[in-house]
């Protein structure tokens, strides 16, 4: 296999758990390389996704590594062996790379949860909702880069909205609800919006209001995506310097316990509903 230039974060995750597993076996690389019959530059390549891995040589550096964990070697050898080129391909040089990283972490997700505080989660927006939001970018992006972002944003509720979608569940604090993106129309719009993909048995739309005492277990959004097993699930969190991708077991283990607290505190399902219809009516 040729190296590659720029790897997606998909293959970067394939990347990480075969260090992860070599690591924990108490292997070098030299040691691996010599096991599997291959020179250190390649096992050094296979480990920064710069080059690929067969699916056969995936199973014997896991036996070697003394995996007995075969769900994660199964989902490891399909992320090894996947060719999918998605929608978001189209958009690749005209958009940042870790948009259409996120694209395809949905595309593969099993399950999606959101916590946001401040604006309403990307899969539930409107086209006018998103529109407003990166047209206020700073520092500010031309129309035709704007029009890109907004195209690519609504391609993205495919997850929720398509043929196959998956489990969703939104936890959305009531002051996202209220800030005034676009105006009082685009608001009312989006509100509505909220409510008519809530309807669907696979979504779920919880508020957190302002009411909670001493609330203060999230400071900032979360996007939670579920792997085909437990150790593939993937955090996503904007940083001030971009998107960070969280993948440790240990830290996955802690925004796991932090979803579900600031879920146990948020209103039902129906109430929420109840709640954002009548932000509706004092627009």
């Amino acid at each position: 296999m040729g190296t590659r230039r720029e790897p997606t974060a998909r293959q970067m995750r394939l990347a990480v758990e075969l260090r992860r597993l070599r690591d924990a076996a108490g292997l070098s690389a030299r040691e691996a390389a010599a096991l599997l019959g291959v020179n250190s530059v390649q096992i050094s390549q296979i480990e920064s996704a710069m080059s690929g891995v067969s699916e056969q040589r995936l199973r014997r550096l896991v036996t070697y590594y003394a995996c007995t964990d075969e769900e994660l070697t199964d989902a490891l050898a399909v992320i090894a062996t996947d060719r999918t080129r998605g929608w978001w391909e189209a958009f690749r040089g005209a958009l940042p790379t870790s948009f259409l990283d996120l694209s395809e972490l949905e595309h593969h997700a099993t399950f999606r949860w959101d916590v946001d505080f401040l604006h309403v989660p990307g899969l539930l927006q409107t086209e006018d909702y998103a529109r407003a939001l990166f047209s206020r970018r700073v520092p500010e992006i031309p129309d035709a880069a704007v029009q890109l972002r907004v195209d690519h944003r609504m391609r993205r509720r495919s997850v929720i909205t398509g043929n196959q979608p998956i489990p969703y569940e939104a936890l959305v604090h009531e002051a996202a609800l209220r800030i005034k993106v676009g105006g009082r129309t685009s608001c009312r719009a989006q509100l509505n919006r909220i409510l008519e993909l809530s309807e669907a048995d696979h979504v779920t739309v919880r508020v957190i209001p302002f009411v909670l005492d001493d609330f203060a277990d999230i400071t900032a959004a979360m996007v939670y995506a579920g792997g085909s097993v437990p150790r593939l699930d993937t955090v996503v969190r904007d940083g001030p310097h971009g998107t960070v991708f969280v993948d440790s077991e240990a830290q996955l283990g802690v925004f796991r316990t932090l979803f579900r607290r600031v879920e146990a505190v948020s209103l039902e399902p129906e109430r929420s509903r109840d709640f954002i219809h009548r932000l509706t009516k004092e627009l």
